[in-house]
């Protein structure tokens, strides 16, 4: 399996609270969606003019994009304004020589060596032990295509050196994005700053997470480019024109609501998040459909969007291959349900943070459960749990995932909890206030 257990790490655990079947009422602001966050960052960088982009999340994941454009010419300032942090965005000439830390942050380490193809210089990418055995080998190929010269000592992925002249052509491009939409995205983004624009055609099987494809049209046009989607035979047309820099809300991170939802799924009783966005391309939408086939009341007002629980959970067969960053926390729930559980068209998570699918299956199994991985899916039958530690792998959603079960699990300690911080700043103080 990929990724591997922090055994030495394991003086960092951290007691997940225990609740029991004891009712929680609670409403919650969630941060800013790292993936808005970090697209808007590229489309103000690359725009004729400053952006505001207001409630960031300020993450790792977000931090790294922001500093790797930093490094390649782009202002940035950070300001507190009611509370509530704003970043300033100014567009400046991109270049080199710099070097760009990607950490293990997929939207880093695949939308800034293109950018970085736009820079005149050299622009060094490197990040974590684990960015060095993620897939880039689609981005860089259609990069070389478009006349990019790029030192990969012909291994495709991190480090690598982008070396770039100033401009890039840009022209019709072949992609197979099956493995991560954010290959088709990566070259969308840069299509207006390119002199003939992106013709982008995915050419393998079905592309993963299409609402990620979707909010990066839709916010191109919301910064005023011109984009052409030809669904029916998967291509994408970006026309080169200029971004304008934009006044921008974030909006919060739907995803990182599955957590927080599953504590009234799991307990009972009712938690809301706050400035539930509506209409919007995010994943995490689909949480409203997901959960109230799991056995949950949905409502949605002004207030937010608010879950209703009876603790009791039903449960599910479904394809979250539009929605695979869901399926840890579907994955907690399914082995407290009352039901099996099977989460199908997945494999595409075996190449995120860390092998997902794996990773779940060995750590709700060390902990009592019945979880049988196939190489896209995961079937759970719910048995008794009983503590023990859950280790992450350095991946977020794994972290959380320990949590929810934590909270009728007595005796879960979660490994490496501060790894939460990549999407989630200060993930265990706010779940230890509502639990408690």
């Amino acid at each position: 399996m990929s990724g591997q257990r922090n055994e030495g790490n394991q003086g960092a655990l951290w007691p997940a609270p225990l609740r029991g079947k004891n009712p929680v009422t609670a409403r919650v602001l969630i941060p800013g969606s790292k993936s808005v966050t970090n697209r808007a960052l590229v489309l103000a960088a690359l725009a004729d003019s400053p952006s505001i982009l207001r409630r960031p999340l300020i993450s790792r994941d977000t931090t790294l994009m922001k500093n790797g454009l930093v490094a390649m010419g782009i202002g940035a300032t950070d300001e507190l304004v009611n509370g509530e942090h704003q970043w300033h965005i100014s567009p400046g000439s991109l270049t080199g020589p710099a070097f760009v830390d990607v950490g293990n942050a997929g939207t880093v380490m695949r939308f800034l060596p293109p950018v970085a193809a736009l820079a005149k210089g050299t622009i060094s990418f490197d990040g974590d032990p684990r960015s060095h055995e993620r897939p880039l080998a689609p981005v860089i190929r259609a990069l070389e295509e478009l006349g990019v010269e790029i030192d990969h000592q012909q291994r495709y992925c991190l480090p690598l050196v982008v070396n770039g002249v100033g401009e890039l052509r840009g022209g019709e491009i072949d992609i197979d994005a099956s493995v991560s939409s954010q290959f088709l995205s990566a070259l969308l983004l840069i299509g207006p700053a390119t002199l003939k624009g992106i013709t982008a055609r995915h050419i393998g099987g079905a592309l993963p997470s299409m609402p990620h494809i979707e909010m990066t049209v839709a916010m191109l046009r919301d910064f005023g480019a011109e984009v052409e989607v030809d669904l029916e035979r998967n291509i994408w047309r970006v026309h080169p024109s200029r971004l304008h820099g934009q006044d921008l809300v974030i909006e919060p991170d739907l995803s990182n609501a599955a957590p927080f939802l599953s504590i009234a799924m799991i307990c009972g009783g009712s938690i809301t998040i706050g400035d539930w966005p509506t209409p919007t391309t995010q994943p995490g939408d689909q949480l409203r459909s997901i959960l109230a086939t799991m056995g949950a009341d949905i409502s949605l007002n002004d207030q937010g969007l608010t879950l209703t629980g009876t603790g009791t959970i039903h449960g599910i067969d479904i394809d979250l291959h539009d929605v695979g960053e869901l399926t840890p926390a579907l994955a907690a729930l399914a082995a407290l349900a009352d039901s099996p559980s099977h989460l199908r068209g997945i494999g595409h998570l075996r190449l995120h943070e860390t092998d997902r699918l794996a990773a779940l299956t060995r750590e709700i199994n060390a902990l009592g459960g019945n979880v049988t991985e196939e190489e896209t899916a995961l079937h759970i039958t719910p048995a008794p749990l009983h503590g023990g530690i859950f280790h992450t792998y350095d991946d977020h959603r794994l972290a959380t995932a320990g949590a929810v079960i934590g909270l009728t699990t007595p005796g879960i300690e979660v490994e490496n909890i501060a790894t939460t911080s990549k999407t989630l700043p200060d993930f265990p103080g706010l779940w230890s206030s509502l639990i408690a």
